[in-house]
């Protein structure tokens, strides 16, 4: 079978690995989930497994690692907000991307209204309240009843693609009206 570059796509068994290459060649946005304690205290951890799932009833969906420490301990809560990164928000995923890290110690966030916290600068914040969680291998599929959205700042997004973050955006003219063209590559 082709790839449509002249080059032969390669089959094998669907081994974590092989997952994890495989679904790595699909870009997709870089998001921080964010919610509550029982006893109130903000955790969240950085996820980019989320997506739409329907404008009317507005739902959402993230999918949470069984093993990952904040998604259980909002869970009860039943509230989550999904902050939606910008292209040059590193230090985030540097925080809440990391095992070890100090997610909330000396971060300027909002306290939650209809979700989670909200943490600054994003380019929005969707406020949800969980209405199913679906057990799928080693992860929960978590759909979410959008109560509130926010609109943030304005910019690019964070993308993760083959393992990296970001993308980094170039312009080149066009030549034809005057006007210029996107040249993204990944960088």
């Amino acid at each position: 079978m082709s790839d449509g570059q002249g080059g032969e796509l390669r089959g094998g068994d669907p081994t974590p690995e092989r997952m994890r290459h495989a679904l790595g060649h699909f870009a997709t946005g870089v998001t921080v989930v964010t919610g509550l304690t029982a006893q109130g205290d903000p955790v969240g951890f950085a996820c980019q497994s989320f997506a739409s799932v329907s404008l009317d009833p507005p739902l959402v969906l993230f999918c949470a690692d069984h093993r990952g420490r904040s998604w259980p301990l909002m869970r009860e809560q039943g509230r989550f907000t999904v902050n939606v990164l910008g292209h040059a928000q590193r230090d985030l995923i540097e925080r809440f991307g990391s095992r070890a890290g100090r997610r909330f110690e000396g971060l300027d966030w909002l306290p939650a209204g209809a979700g989670g916290p909200g943490l600054p600068g994003v380019l929005m914040r969707i406020h949800c309240a969980v209405e199913q969680v679906h057990v799928a291998g080693d992860h929960d599929v978590v759909i979410g009843r959008v109560a509130e959205l926010e609109d943030g700042e304005l910019g690019r997004p964070m993308l993760f693609y083959r393992g990296r973050l970001s993308v980094t955006e170039r312009r080149t003219p066009t030549g034809d009206d005057g006007g210029e063209a996107l040249d993204d590559y990944w960088g």
